[in-house]
């Protein structure tokens, strides 16, 4: 699996990087932004880079993700660039580094800023069902992708610090996942669900909208997995068994759609239809999720084959030697559902086949090391 290429890897991105102005966050690059500030961006990657102190024993990673959100975190807990009040559910993400932070490093700050991003989560609006919105610019929305940046944060403050007080509450917020915005045919999951069923992109009978993109579905799978790894189940079995299975179908169905290459289409339901595009962020996490997965037992041991086939899939297609360096290619580097002002971000094929296709973006290289840890497990 080219192990000794992608560490190489790893370490020319820190070392191409700043505490201010990581190469990864091509969001804030291509913006002119002098400051990435709090988001679920680098949020993914210090989390990967934590993983692969975890799994290497290498502190040169421990050393630089504590040094990145220490240069975030005053001594307060107050965050830089962070707010609570604009309700973003995505810059919840970025909290899940500082619960191992704070177990290494003991700094009291970081538990303070647990507590301060807790406080977002206490607040933060919902839909009629119980789920939270995406953001507050996005009124009744639930995202697929929101499930991963907030519920494994939510699941993980539970159970250390809040005596499972809030379980039910996660366990009901997936259960309507599943009951909205799971296609029964195909079992996908579509990108957005409007509560309201008013808003411009969504089917004004099912507030679904058109399709279900790759990297939100994945992040979806990562959501279930983490909350899952963060569950401690005493009381709480039944619910704990059933998003296990809701795990394991989902994974299922997703089998149907991966390519002879490994991977899976930007729109996996619509392989064939040009300009669709085999995509790495969206394949990574998958990978990921389905060699964890087995690791955990919430996937039997055959399954290891296709997440192996995925990552290697990635590598062969989109990990190359240019310009004198290695960089990851293929990643979609945004796609989202509005706002009302922004029409073109409508949900149809076409859409996403508009988004940019980029280089080197966390969304991807997060997810593509997180598998690559994963691997080397297996390896040692």
């Amino acid at each position: 699996m080219r192990m000794p290429i992608i560490e190489q890897y790893i370490d020319e991105l820190i070392e191409k990087s700043t505490l201010d102005i990581p190469v990864w966050n091509i969001e804030k690059a291509k913006s002119g932004s002098k400051k990435s500030g709090w988001n679920y961006i680098d949020g993914c990657m210090i989390l990967a880079l934590l993983e692969t102190y975890n799994t290497t024993g290498e502190k040169k990673y421990l050393d630089f993700a504590d040094a990145f959100i220490n240069h975030r975190v005053a001594e307060d807990g107050t965050i830089s660039g962070y707010s609570v009040e604009e309700y973003n559910i995505d810059n919840v993400n970025a909290g899940k580094t500082l619960f191992q932070l704070y177990d290494i490093t003991g700094k009291e700050k970081y538990r303070k800023a647990i507590d301060l991003i807790y406080s977002q989560v206490q607040k933060q609006p919902r839909t009629a069902e119980g789920n939270f919105w995406h953001k507050k610019i996005y009124p009744n929305q639930v995202w697929l992708d929101g499930l991963y940046m907030g519920q494994p944060f939510y699941m993980e403050y539970e159970t250390k610090f809040n005596n499972k007080k809030n379980y039910a509450d996660i366990f009901s917020q997936f259960a309507n996942v599943v009951k909205y915005m799971r296609d029964e045919e195909t079992g996908l999951y579509y990108h957005g669900y409007d509560a309201s069923k008013e808003v411009f992109w969504c089917d004004k009978e099912t507030g679904l909208s058109k399709n279900y993109w790759l990297r939100a579905m994945g992040w979806y799978s990562m959501a279930l997995l983490d909350t899952l790894s963060k569950t401690e189940p005493t009381g709480y079995e039944k619910e704990y068994e059933e998003l296990k299975g809701v795990f394991k179908d989902f994974i299922d169905a997703m089998l149907k759609y991966q390519d002879e290459s490994g991977m899976w289409y930007q729109l996996p339901a619509l392989a064939g239809k040009e300009p669709n595009y085999l995509e790495t962020s969206g394949s990574s996490i998958f990978a990921f999720a389905i060699l964890r997965g087995v690791r955990l037992g919430f996937l039997p041991e055959s399954y290891r084959q296709y997440g192996e086939k995925a990552f290697k899939g990635v590598c062969d297609k989109y990990l190359k030697t240019e310009d004198g360096g290695l960089h990851l290619g293929g990643i979609c580097l945004v796609a989202g559902l509005g706002p009302a002002d922004n029409l073109r971000r409508d949900g149809s094929f076409e859409y996403y086949m508009s988004e940019p296709i980029v280089n080197d973006d966390a969304k991807g290289v997060g997810p593509f090391l997180l598998a690559y840890t994963e691997l080397r497990r297996l390896e040692d």
